[in-house]
């Protein structure tokens, strides 16, 4: 917590000197207390509460003075709150085996509709861009808050060969620095890049196997841990070899239509993996260098599950929250809970 006017503490100086004067008032008392010779008159003298009842008002009201003198110096308290410049870059993995019938009807099927469900949640208020990428990635909708645009965009995305997750992070950066002139893209050196603390922008990146081109994941990992980003990572399918099946929208060049990186071939294994094997350690390894999250998911719940716990992370940020109002009430309640208190004593007192 900081303080707008740290000054304002000086009035808290009048706690003491409030303390002071009751010492004084209380001395003066009892070097006027008069004997008496009935035991009688001094037990009907004596108050009915104890000493602590009885310093119970005194004490609210210099606790409510307290908070009165902290509330004037306009304390500031670092508070979550809802961000209005947070970029969301959602890559997402179109490679073969996203063609896998594990998730009923096929893993790529329950992806398109878990990321069409994310979006549309966010409701355009939070600017969110779509890469895919298969052998290579590429940006297939800039940050926008047109949610159509990206629907469509989703809705039309095709499989093909490969899996180049270091990619994906790279064109990811690179989508973010331009709409955020505060991050650097992927190609500025990291002396340069060098940010301290995290951006408000994240990329998540939703994939079903493990980088078989292009640059290793720890790489891009920590080119975008440079620039403050962190990079959520959602490991996708079971490790259980499935037919593969997809509509001819969805087989793009598998098909032979030219769809999204060019032409693959069916089930096979590319670069010695199996596409139906999730690194997971690098997807792990990947979030943990950027101070992003992992997530497993093997089937459509637990993957909208995955996207559903995403805005808690990535569209809030810290700021500093003026609280001073805070203080003031609390005091104010205070200081008129000691004073109703202390009347209402002294009224049941004078009954008596």
């Amino acid at each position: 917590m900081t303080l707008t006017w740290p000054w304002a503490l000086l009035t808290l100086l009048a706690v003491p000197l409030l303390l002071a004067l009751a010492w004084l008032v209380r001395r003066r008392r009892r070097q006027a207390a008069v004997r008496v010779t009935s035991i009688a008159l001094v037990r009907e003298a004596l108050p009915t509460r104890t000493r602590r009842v009885r310093l119970l008002p005194g004490l609210l009201l210099l606790l409510g003075l307290v908070l009165l003198g902290v509330g004037a110096a306009r304390p500031q308290a670092r508070v979550p709150v809802a961000s209005d410049s947070t970029t969301i870059m959602l890559a997402m993995d179109v490679s073969g085996s996203m063609c896998s019938t594990d998730v009923d009807p096929n893993r790529i099927t329950v992806a398109q509709q878990a990321a069409i469900k994310f979006i549309e949640a966010e409701g355009g208020d939070v600017r969110i861009g779509l890469v895919a990428f298969a052998g290579v990635a590429g940006v297939q909708v800039p940050p926008t808050t047109d949610t159509d645009a990206l629907v469509t965009a989703i809705n039309g995305l095709s499989t093909a060969r490969g899996t180049a997750i270091g990619s994906a992070i790279l064109t990811s950066v690179d989508g973010i620095a331009t709409v955020d002139p505060t991050v650097a893209p992927s190609g500025v050196d990291a002396e340069t890049a060098q940010r301290d603390g995290f951006a408000p922008d994240v990329i998540v990146v939703l994939t079903d196997g493990a980088n078989t081109q292009g640059p290793e994941p720890s790489v891009a990992a920590e080119t975008a841990a440079v620039r403050g980003l962190r990079v959520f990572t959602i490991g996708f399918g079971t490790t259980t070899p499935s037919r593969m099946a997809c509509t001819g929208q969805q087989a793009g060049g598998w098909a032979g239509g030219g769809g999204y990186g060019g032409v693959g071939g069916g089930g096979g294994r590319f670069g010695g993996r199996s596409p139906l094997v999730i690194d997971e350690d690098a997807l792990k390894g990947v979030a943990k260098t950027t101070g992003g999250q992992y997530y497993r998911a093997e089937n459509a719940d637990q993957l909208a599950d995955a996207l559903g716990d995403l805005p808690s992370h990535v569209t809030v940020a810290r700021k500093n929250v003026d609280v001073a109002s805070w203080f003031a009430g609390a005091g104010g309640l205070l200081v008129v809970a000691a004073l109703s208190l202390s009347l209402w004593w002294s009224r049941v007192r004078t009954v008596r």
